[in-house]
């Protein structure tokens, strides 16, 4: 049985195993190559990642069960709502919105947000418990056994999206086809080692051919970067593992 270690504030032991080459068992619950296949369409990543992907989500759902985590309807509501205000709409427009963009009604998105605030009480309920650290032979162990999880590109090749508007900008997130003579483009590659830590984890954990988050600029305006091309895969070292995961 593989050990998979996975943290956001700090790390949890947990396990799955490869079953036949045909699927991915994790605490009983089977994940499909017909699931697979669907993150890698819905997702455009390999079969590497998307299996990672499932094997997340299957361990957050068991977690969350275990400790027994739950999220009202009036906690999604008004995350909704926030949203929505955040974006200087109503939430009726917000619903509309995001049906003319992702073809996703008001009742698949308030089960989108559901799972959204269910993965932060999991990872709230993590940081706060009494969790012993994992050894230094554990991490070693991990690292050997899951060094191409430990890969990061020499640079990014993107499209950065500028503009004083963040709702603007968050509509071309949204859709892609948008466009407004209020937003700037420009294209840049950037080095991944010549970038700060926090942006390098944006960019690499965006998918390829996609949008990262709408962040503000050092000029009060926002941006996002469309992630165009990755540039020559390198092998992290052990110490520099912490950055890129």
């Amino acid at each position: 049985m593989y050990k998979f270690l996975f943290s956001i504030m700090c790390v949890v032991s947990l396990s799955a195993q490869i079953v036949d080459g045909v699927s991915i068992v994790v605490k009983e619950k089977a994940i499909t190559m017909y699931e697979i296949k669907n993150v890698m369409r819905e997702s455009n990543v390999d079969v590497n990642t998307a299996a990672n992907i499932l094997i997340r989500q299957k361990l957050e759902e068991s977690e969350i069960a275990d400790r027994k985590i739950k999220v009202s309807s009036s906690e999604v509501y008004e995350d909704i709502k926030k949203t929505a205000r955040k974006n200087n709409m109503s939430v009726s427009q917000f619903y509309e919105a995001v049906l003319n963009s992702n073809a996703m009604t008001s009742q698949e998105l308030k089960a989108e947000v559901k799972k959204k605030l269910l993965s932060q009480k999991l990872y709230s309920s993590i940081a706060y418990g009494k969790l012993s650290q994992p050894s230094e032979s554990e991490i070693e162990e991990y690292y050997d056994l899951n060094k191409a999880s430990f890969t990061y590109p020499s640079a990014f090749k993107v499209v950065i999206y500028q503009s004083e508007n963040k709702a603007l900008l968050a509509q071309k997130v949204r859709n892609p086809m948008f466009n407004s003579s209020d937003i700037t483009v420009t294209q840049q590659v950037l080095e991944y080692d010549k970038i700060s830590p926090d942006l390098a984890r944006v960019l690499s954990t965006t998918p390829l051919n996609g949008f990262t988050q709408v962040i503000q600029n050092t000029q009060g305006g926002y941006m996002t970067f469309y992630i165009k091309e990755l540039l020559h895969t390198k092998e992290a070292p052990l110490e520099m593992s912490s950055k890129i995961s």
